[in-house]
């Protein structure tokens, strides 16, 4: 079996293995410094980052690189609630209808993509801003992403049929046994990312959790312009309800049957997104139009929570207190000033 003839290998005898020197030597180190050379506004959603944003490029005269992984889908324009096509002509946005509904996108694949856009940016001597609410894009790009070993197919298909056949605990308990802190992150149905952490394992002979130890570590804050809006808890809610509720007004429903009516099936990625997944439900009949709108709004809630938590964990983030009425231009002039 392969497994028996990769477990327990040091990187430096897998000479069966093409690439595996080539990729140890850190290629997840990125060679741009996103950290010192770009501008971030997140928050969580609802906080008026697009607003805020415009804004902010007006005074920067910088253009703006999307931070919103559900953004990135041509057709998902109301759920996501993407700038318009007038602010877009006004201030040039990246990374925004790069994907069809039915595709996937790796946050490696984000890293590349961002890259590519910041130097196209510098290169017409404009400073680039990123706005959006996605953590995981902010963590990967401040502080860089372990992309480990290409995939050995071979090797994930042995491994996935070990789980069809005794069971996704059973391969939990096999990652547990050579990357305890890797499978207590991840659940016993993550069969994905538990085939990956074994993959990085045997083709390494190092756990996954040891690579990505030097992504946990930060900058100061000071060091950076990672700005994170931040609203008063009832606040908030009171805006994610009022967006929740324009959504719905704006056609949410009717753009979700038109994504649902595609030539290809939604990617998973795509059909759980807030909004989308609700409504999908919806459509089915499970909920009523109003039940689903309430729990639109729940989750809503839920997932801005979720954001400020990864935020606050962040060392290299500084929080903008706002509160009503939200003044763009006036914040996008204290962003400066906080930022030096």
């Amino acid at each position: 079996m392969l497994l028996a003839g990769v477990a327990g290998r040091r990187i430096t005898e897998l000479v069966f293995y093409p690439t595996a020197v080539r990729y140890v030597i850190l290629k997840s180190i990125m060679a741009f410094d996103f950290a010192r050379d770009c501008w971030f506004l997140v928050g969580p959603t609802a906080s008026g980052k697009t607003v805020v944003g415009l804004a902010l490029a007006r005074l920067l005269q910088a253009e703006i690189v999307s931070l919103d992984s559900m953004a990135l889908y041509r057709g998902m324009d109301i759920g996501t609630a993407k700038p318009t096509a007038e602010q877009r002509r006004e201030i040039p946005h990246h990374l925004l209808d790069i994907l069809e509904p039915h595709e996937e996108y790796s946050v490696a694949q984000y890293l590349a993509a961002a890259e590519n856009c910041v130097r196209d940016i510098h290169r017409r001597g404009r400073k680039a801003l990123f706005v959006g609410g996605t953590p995981l894009y902010v963590k990967a790009l401040l502080r860089g992403l372990f992309r480990g070993p290409p995939a050995d197919w071979r090797l994930r298909h042995e491994l996935a049929e070990k789980a069809v056949r005794h069971g996704n605990r059973r391969l939990h308990e096999q990652l547990a046994a050579v990357d305890p802190l890797a499978a207590a992150r991840l659940h016993p149905n993550d069969t994905r990312r538990i085939i990956r952490a074994l993959e990085v394992f045997y083709l390494t002979g190092r756990p996954i959790s040891r690579w990505q130890e030097q992504f946990t570590v930060g900058r100061a804050a000071e060091e950076c312009r990672v700005l994170v809006l931040a609203w008063p808890k009832e606040q908030l809610h009171a805006r994610i309800h009022q967006r929740v509720k324009e959504m719905f007004a704006a056609g949410l429903v009717e753009e979700t049957r038109r994504l649902l009516a595609g030539k290809s099936p939604l990617s998973r990625t795509a059909s759980q997104a807030v909004g989308y997944r609700e409504v999908i439900a919806h459509l089915s009949g499970k909920y009523s139009l109003e039940e689903t709108m309430e729990l639109v709004c729940r989750r809503t809630r839920r997932l801005a929570k979720h954001q400020m938590t990864w935020y606050r964990s962040l060392s290299e983030c500084r929080f903008l207190n706002l509160n009503e009425p939200l003044d763009p231009l006036d914040t996008a002039a204290r962003i400066i000033k906080l930022s030096g």
